[in-house]
């Protein structure tokens, strides 16, 4: 982990793939652990990324920080942008892709689906090409939601995995080609308008 900013109320810090970002039932090292440790006091999560996908990250150094920074997620003000290497030459050059996403915890996989029932959640994000050729496509992606596995199954189900994501269809070896490039958010105590970004 690489602490990039840090202050009284939050931390923003880069996560390498391959590291959870917060504790799970096996008590594995995770993001939330080694930043408490760095920064000897209390971490709070207030996102995630999935254990594959590296990149720029925000957390929360006290309960009040940590409400106000969730509800900027919950509300989709809290902005964040990926880039993503896909398997294939995109057709359309920029675009907005909308599910339905059911999230199967036993198989740890999401699914698109026709309808809406429990379980299933709307999923929205923009993208945009910046280059293409070589059969591989690399887009700007800014989530509008935040669902998990979200830009994975949505470009797979249209038939262009991401490099390297065997679980969605993906080719090649090493990591996920997913990270988070871009967060910005209100300061959760100032109100000042911050952006990280890490390319």
């Amino acid at each position: 982990m690489k602490i990039i900013y840090e202050d009284k109320d939050i931390v923003v810090a880069i996560k390498p793939p391959e590291l959870l970002s917060q504790s799970d039932s096996k008590g594995r090292e995770n993001a939330v652990s080694i930043l408490a440790d760095m920064t000897k006091g209390e971490i709070f999560p207030v996102h995630r990324l999935d254990k594959g996908v590296g990149g720029v990250m925000v957390f929360a150094r006290n309960s009040a920080a940590a409400a106000e920074l969730s509800r900027q997620v919950s509300d989709r003000t809290m902005e964040k942008e990926y880039l993503a290497t896909l398997c294939g030459e995109i057709e359309e050059d920029k675009g907005i892709l909308e599910d339905l996403l059911f999230f199967d915890r036993n198989k740890n996989k999401a699914f698109v689906v026709k309808r809406e029932r429990r379980g299933v959640k709307k999923a929205l994000l923009e993208y945009e090409c910046i280059s293409k050729g070589g059969g591989r496509s690399l887009v700007r992606v800014r989530l509008i939601t935040g669902r998990t596995h979200q830009v994975r199954v949505q470009f797979a189900s249209r038939g262009y995995p991401l490099e390297g994501d065997r679980r969605y269809g993906g080719k090649g070896e090493g990591d996920i080609a997913l990270r988070s490039v871009r967060l910005s958010f209100l300061h959760p105590a100032t109100k000042e308008p911050l952006t990280f970004s890490v390319e």
